[in-house]
């Protein structure tokens, strides 16, 4: 089918006009694109192109576009009254309600209207493109466009071929994509498509130790920006998304992967979400907030003022030993170098996705006086210990109070494989690997879809290789191995690289 992306009278339908069908037809008409909007409930579309107006006005006084480009943008924008006023398109773009018999009626109606060669485009974040397209009499021109909220702010556009997408029609949308000053990804359908699975990972991780009793909301969302560098911790992002938003696609992803356990969502959130505690859109979620609707967090308590007197530091794992131990000189502890603890030294270990309870047992510690310290992550801005059960606390708080002692905040978690930002960055990494194996989209890809849709500080690919992933394979081993839980088992494809020693983006000829 001979297509022209890059025709300069190139016509874009939006039919629905939401937050996010007007962000479409904004970036569209600032493109150079003409745009046909439509919404069932009348005056809706009337009021979105004012609404765009106003966005492109404002813009124009920031100085990000000039007011003679705002005057021909809207120019291009044309209000109809329904979907039958479509013909002239040559690309279609729905964006209404998320729900499947009401987008294949639309779009059964819509075959009936445009050109043979029009475009059919969904923006759907949740229901198979493959599906919507089923009923079609030309399935082949149809594909998912799915943008971010807010469109004219996130940068990314997932191009989505379903199982009878042509090639042509995938390739125009990325041209289109970029057209739109978007970045597009190209990926196949599946569940969540791309971001949304990899989503899952930082917020149900998050959760479950949530609701293992490992650490609490605050603690968790402080260790995930300090100490993984994430701009935001995963229940402060749910807090602002909404749980009736974050749950019901959980659940989804889930059950259209036929109960694939790394997906499974977590009482905490269906508890939440039934009761409507949703977060900041219903005054209380993970968080209380006050009269100006900020989050109250609980503030950290400080560190104890105590102080070991002898420190020894396990030589089981060699870069933790000396990562940890160049630190401890730095504050001026009193380091124990023999081969065993000295019968009161406060022993420290650093174990990668073991908890510090197999540590104790596995190198013949003794647990009461037994500490664990992440060192898989830098420590500059915080840094996570834990004890074991029966870790006694005059040693637990010497700890605390030593690696608190030049000022860096420590957060104190119970027992746990892989600590708090182990666990969770492990599980990105593996739902990212198994993307990638499934084939549903390139590696590259996936990380720029990750940090320009989620605002990750690196992808799954690049967490892997900055972290290793022999490393992030044996937090997922380890977890794997002590919960007996199959939704921490490694995906093949971070195995296989792991044990070669190459990077998470190296692909097979």
């Amino acid at each position: 089918m001979k297509f022209d992306a890059n025709r300069p009278d190139l016509t874009i339908g939006v039919i629905g006009t939401g937050a996010m069908g007007r962000g479409i037809v904004q970036v569209a008409a600032a493109g150079g694109m003409n745009v046909l909007m439509t919404d069932s409930r009348p005056g809706a579309a009337q009021e979105a192109r004012d609404f765009v107006e106003k966005m492109l006005t404002r813009a124009a006084e920031k100085g990000g576009m000039s007011r003679e480009d705002v005057v021909s943008a809207m120019l291009r924008i044309g209000v109809v009254s329904s979907p039958a006023e479509m013909k002239p398109c040559h690309v279609v773009i729905e964006a209404i309600v998320e729900n499947l018999e009401a987008k294949q009626q639309l779009f059964a109606e819509l075959e009936n209207v445009v050109s043979p060669d029009c475009i059919l485009a969904t923006n759907t974040s949740s229901l198979s493109v493959t599906t919507i397209g089923a009923k079609l009499k030309t399935p082949q021109r149809f594909a998912g466009l799915h943008f971010f909220n807010p469109v004219p702010l996130m940068k990314l556009v997932e191009v989505i071929d379903g199982l009878r997408t042509e090639n042509w029609v995938s390739e125009a949308l990325m041209v289109i994509g970029r057209r739109l000053t978007r970045e597009p990804v190209r990926l196949t359908d599946a569940p969540g498509f791309l971001v949304n699975q990899v989503g899952r990972g930082f917020t149900l991780e998050a959760a479950h130790l949530a609701y293992e009793g490992v650490s609490g909301f605050a603690d968790v969302d402080r260790v995930m920006r300090d100490v993984g560098g994430f701009r935001m911790g995963p229940f402060e992002l749910m807090e602002l998304t909404g749980l009736d938003v974050t749950h019901p696609a959980s659940e989804l992803i889930y059950n259209q992967f036929f109960q694939e356990p790394r997906y499974r969502p977590n009482l905490i959130m269906r508890a939440r979400y039934e009761a409507g505690v949703l977060g900041r859109k219903s005054g209380k979620g993970f968080y209380d907030y006050d009269a100006e609707m900020k989050a109250i967090a609980p503030p950290e308590p400080a560190p104890p003022a105590a102080y070991p007197g002898h420190v020894w530091v396990s030589p089981a794992e060699h870069h933790g030993h000396a990562v940890l131990t160049e630190l401890l000189k730095k504050m001026g502890a009193s380091i124990e170098t023999g081969p065993k603890p000295g019968a009161n030294a406060l022993i420290l270990v650093t174990p990668i996705g073991d908890d510090a309870t197999s540590c104790a047992v596995e190198q013949e510690l003794d647990p009461k006086r037994t500490v664990a310290v992440d060192t898989l992550f830098p420590m500059a801005k915080r840094r996570t210990i834990m004890g074991t059960p029966v870790t006694d606390h005059v040693y637990r708080n010497a700890a605390h109070g030593l690696l608190a002692s030049d000022g860096v905040p420590v957060t104190v978690c119970r027992d746990s494989p892989g600590f708090i930002a182990q666990r969770i960055v492990a599980m990105i990494v593996n739902i990212g690997c198994s993307i990638a194996q499934s084939r549903t989209a390139q590696p590259s890809d996936i990380d720029k879809a990750v940090t320009l849709g989620l605002n990750y500080p690196n992808g799954p690919f690049k967490f892997g290789d900055v972290l290793g992933a022999e490393r992030i394979h044996r937090v997922l081993s380890s977890m794997y191995r002590i919960y007996g839980d199959p939704r921490y088992r490694p995906n093949i494809w971070l195995t296989r690289r792991a044990r070669l020693g190459v990077s998470l983006l190296t692909q097979e000829p």
